[in-house]
């Protein structure tokens, strides 16, 4: 698909003028779980290319929608079309088609997937986009628009990731704020994450006769104790406090219930402070584990908060609330890589994300587009 074809979709148009809490569940009631983004993208696509002065380009079913005013300074509103797979617990109400809990559209609690990851986030861009330039209002950052999938599975098909490797020349700017959930507050920055695998390795037998044999499962006792008995850090890096984790989140070992196991397989994954490279947070859990194999197996940097930036300042200080760490990785560590400071800030509740009662309240919503006008216009 070209930057100039408008796609053909089955799905009414997304209305962005309506209020913005409505607009989150019309955005909601378009099943994008992972790999099924293209109808929402479709709908986004197209709702963007009505908007005059907007330069947008598609790839996949990612989107970027620029304004191009010439002003001195560019920050990027970043959020995923994606959600996890919808809850398969009878009666859950984090699903798709959106409810109100008052049964009254636009008042009270939205539920379903996506309220707060992070559809409300893509709802409140979307209304950004359509009306930056309505009431008179003159925007005082050119802002760049990014819309993208598969953000909630693995990071080889991340759409953001494409879109670096694809468009990165569109993807310049001074400052990006990602609208993951954040309750309404400004979260800097985020931990990295990595994953391991440590083995031991036994000598397999007749459980009947396992003097005959060397039990592997035992010998990865020590590896757990060690785990359980470490104390997690909690580290200020530029301000914040990044409180770390380091857990056994899987095992894996054995064959049959009558033999000894010959290998098993512990994995870990430590969620680590943004003062270090995933080479030291390896470095640190080989540490932790000497005398065990020890192989990564995956990793992702984390991200500094980036509030030291005046645009993040200036930001930080039209939102009023006092900044807070965000402790799981986002795509802001994307944005850092990039050398653009990067913070996360959108409505909803990040401990409601991926549950069964996933739900967003309307009045979040619009405060959260409040404050993202208020602070790009004048």
């Amino acid at each position: 698909m070209t930057a100039e074809t408008a796609p053909k979709s089955l799905t009414a148009p997304l209305d962005l003028r309506q209020d913005v809490a409505l607009l989150t569940a019309a955005v909601m009631d378009i099943n994008s779980v992972s790999g099924n983004e293209t109808e929402l993208a479709d709908a986004v696509d197209a709702a963007l290319r009505s908007i005059p002065g907007l330069q947008v380009v598609r790839d996949g079913d990612s989107i970027i929608a620029r304004t191009e005013l010439g002003l001195p300074e560019r920050v990027i509103l970043a959020g995923h079309l994606d959600t996890v797979p919808l809850p398969t617990t009878e009666g859950a109400r984090g699903t798709v088609p959106s409810t109100w809990e008052s049964g009254t559209p636009g008042e009270g609690v939205l539920y379903g997937r996506g309220a707060t990851d992070m559809k409300g986030g893509v709802a409140v861009q979307l209304a950004l986009a359509a009306t930056m330039f309505d009431g008179g209002a003159s925007p005082t950052r050119d802002v760049t628009f990014v819309f993208y999938d598969h953000e909630e599975v693995e990071a080889v098909k991340s759409g953001l990731g494409r879109l670096v490797r694809n468009h990165g020349h569109l993807l310049d700017g001074d400052f990006a704020i990602l609208l993951e959930p954040t309750h309404g507050t400004v979260e800097g920055g985020c931990n990295g994450t990595s994953r391991f695998e440590a083995t031991t390795v036994g000598e397999a037998a007749h459980s009947a006769r396992a003097w005959m044999g060397s039990n592997a499962i035992h010998a990865a006792a020590p590896i757990l104790a060690r785990l359980a008995a470490y104390e997690p850090r909690t580290i200020n890096v530029d301000g914040l406090d990044y409180r770390e984790s380091l857990n056994a989140v899987k095992i894996n070992g054995g064959t049959a219930g009558n033999v000894i196991p010959d290998r098993c397989v512990v994995e870990i994954n430590y969620r680590f402070a943004p003062d270090k490279s995933p080479d030291q947070a390896e470095a640190h859990v080989r540490e932790l584990l000497e005398g065990f194999e020890v192989v990564r197996t995956d990793a992702a940097a984390g991200a500094r908060p980036g509030l030291n930036h005046p645009a993040a300042a200036s930001f930080v200080a039209a939102v009023g609330a006092e900044p807070k760490p965000k402790y799981g990785w986002t795509d802001v560590a994307r944005f850092s890589e990039l050398g653009i400071p990067a913070v996360n800030f959108g409505p909803g509740d990040p401990l409601l994300a991926h549950k069964d009662n996933e739900h967003v309240e309307a009045a979040a919503i619009r405060e959260c587009l409040r404050a993202l006008r208020s602070w790009l216009t004048a």
